[in-house]
């Protein structure tokens, strides 16, 4: 893995710029982070007279709208494919499977990832993939236009919370700063990610908060998601967002735990926690990873099976932590 970013990426960038055909992929259920890099590797590519598509396997939700609407949708085949905050080739989704022995270039901040791609840029100081973006595409000799300033703004603070993780640092700050500079709208970006719900969302949270269950001294909280209860509440996919850190905002809760029912008997599980409770250690007992303070993994099985599995983890961690 090339570790040293600052070192590669003027080398990385001339390699991307001796290609005429890019594919960007972004990892399932897309994000912030891995929307907004893409958007604005793609839109530098554009300026640079590089044709550059985006593909997700999932549908991009419509908040991200402000952004996707400025790509142009081209159909070419690829001759370079790149994957921006994607840290394992399964979270790639079925739709983008076909892709993941031929990516070339993938770009990313999670310490776990797992070296998939020819050649992988990671930074896991980064608070967002969309950090490593903005000095890639500065290497570039790129114009930084208002659309682009909005796409590194949207990667940075759907990722930091708004600036409340404490993966943020003195840097992610300076660029997101940098990024105001240029245009970027953070006035409405910040309304749109974290300050209106709609009407499905707000039936579903109410549905949420019934399931919602304390553990271990009222230290750990769990909440499930069933397709019924998104079938009920009639709430889209990007109507979930967000969902997964409604446990951790309890008062005295130190780990949260999100259960979402997916197809085939299949649950994916969010883990956040604080402090020096490690979630990715969690996840990766089973097969799953992420970043210390929040992470995922998925299981098979039983609802309250995968459940017991996951308590017995976080309850050696919570003892391991001295709660």
């Amino acid at each position: 893995m090339l570790k040293a970013i600052n070192i590669n990426l003027k080398r990385i960038a001339s390699e991307i710029l001796s290609k005429d055909n890019v594919y960007i992929l972004c990892h399932q259920y897309p994000d912030g982070d891995t929307i907004g890099s893409a958007l604005a590797l793609a839109l530098a590519l554009l300026q640079k007279g590089k044709r550059a598509k985006l593909l997700c396997s999932d549908k991009i939700p419509n908040k991200y709208s402000y952004m996707i609407n400025k790509l142009e949708v081209l159909d070419f085949e690829p001759e370079y494919i790149i994957s921006v905050d994607v840290a394992d080739k399964n979270l790639l989704g079925d739709n983008l499977k076909k892709y993941e022995k031929n990516i070339d270039l993938c770009i990313d901040h999670h310490q776990k990832n797992t070296g998939y791609a020819k050649k992988t840029i990671i930074d896991p100081t980064a608070a967002a993939t969309a950090q490593i973006i903005y000095k890639l595409i500065k290497k570039m000799d790129v114009e930084i236009t208002k659309t682009i300033a909005n796409c590194i703004y949207t990667g940075i603070t759907t990722d930091t919370g708004c600036f409340k993780y404490a993966n943020a640092t003195q840097e992610t700050y300076s660029i997101a700063a940098e990024m105001l500079k240029y245009g970027a709208n953070a006035f409405m970006i910040n309304q749109i990610m974290f300050d209106t719900k709609s009407i499905e969302k707000i039936r579903l949270e109410k549905l949420i908060y019934e399931s919602l269950k304390f553990y271990f001294n009222n230290t750990c909280a769990t909440i499930y998601l069933t397709k019924e209860m998104i079938e009920e509440s009639k709430a889209g996919e990007d109507d979930l967002e967000g969902i997964s850190s409604i446990p951790k905002k309890i008062a005295g809760v130190k780990v949260g735990v999100t259960f979402r029912e997916k197809e085939n008997n299949e649950f994916k599980i969010s883990v956040r926690t604080e402090g020096e409770i490690d979630a990715c250690k969690i996840c990766e007992a089973f097969n799953g990873g992420g970043h210390k303070n929040a992470a995922g993994c998925s299981m098979k099985g039983n609802l309250s099976e995968i459940e017991e599995k996951i308590l017995l983890k976080i309850e050696e961690s919570l003892k391991f932590s001295g709660r």
